[in-house]
């Protein structure tokens, strides 16, 4: 999914002769931490509460704060992780949209972007999930997705990470099935490490 197909424009934009003051009765009236700046539709950057609320003096215009834009922005051809990234990087619930000429065309907001980590991570979808601890060079999606396929069920997802401890790959498979034991079973039996699962486990004697 394109940033450009979650923009819904709904964030106000601040002119640099707008004044502190206007900023922040925005940022509360809109729940936001951070307000666009654009002059003749340039776009030139995010403005924080933060910064606002050290400024000397309310009536103060924006351009006086300058030097603390941010400079966070995407363009909407980029796909909508690349928005996740900027709005954890410049821990911002704002990531402005901005085209060639560097115009703001519009905005994600943080909640839209939780929605949409939502659907793309199958959290919405039924089924169970079991987590995997392994070797990056033990990792095979062909290998584990013919173990999860044997046992007549299918990966509706799967995620890996690297533990920050130890440096092992955590990889985490979404199924379509709830009841977990025969799948967890064969991975054992394949000699997978299975450090979590969430599901229904009916095992048999």
């Amino acid at each position: 999914m394109l940033a450009g197909e979650l923009n819904k424009n709904l964030i106000p934009q601040l002119k640099p002769d707008d004044t502190v003051a206007k900023a922040l009765q925005l940022i509360a009236d809109y729940k936001v931490s951070h307000l666009p700046v654009v002059s003749e539709d340039k776009y030139l950057g995010l403005i924080s509460e933060e910064d606002l609320l050290d400024a000397e003096d309310v009536k103060l215009p924006i351009q006086a704060l300058q030097n603390d834009f941010v400079p966070a922005s995407i363009r909407s051809s980029d796909h909508f992780i690349h928005a996740v990234n900027i709005s954890n990087q410049y821990q911002t619930n704002v990531v402005p949209i901005i085209n060639e000429a560097q115009q703001l065309v519009g905005t994600i907001t943080a909640q839209t972007l939780l929605e949409t980590l939502a659907i793309f991570s199958g959290a919405q979808d039924p089924g169970g999930i079991i987590v995997l601890e392994m070797e990056k060079t033990q990792f095979s999606i062909s290998e584990i997705s013919r173990i999860v396929e044997s046992n007549d069920a299918t990966i509706i997802h799967l995620n890996t990470m690297t533990g920050p401890l130890n440096g092992m790959l955590n990889v985490t498979i979404q199924i379509n099935k709830k009841e977990l034991s025969v799948i967890i079973a064969s991975f054992k039996r394949y000699e997978y490490d299975v450090i979590y699962y969430f599901g229904e486990e009916k095992f048999e004697s």
